[in-house]
């Protein structure tokens, strides 16, 4: 990974890659909400669809700093 993409960062991720983890967190987290904190493997492809959702409003509202 190029240090770009790591410096000024103590988690060592990129903006981009911290709005998507935040994403990802913020779906799973309303997933378990709604599922009584425990997701089934039967909801799995559910579960994985809304996560995809929120990585694509993600990236489509993401705009870089400079």
């Amino acid at each position: 990974m190029p240090d770009a993409y790591v410096v000024g960062d103590p988690n060592g991720l990129s903006p981009l890659l911290v709005e998507l983890r935040d994403a990802v967190a913020r779906e799973l987290h309303a997933q378990l909400a709604l599922r009584g904190e425990r997701i089934e493997l039967a909801d799995l492809p559910e579960v994985s669809y809304q996560v995809t959702r929120q990585v694509e409003r993600t990236l489509r509202a993401w705009q870089p700093t400079r």
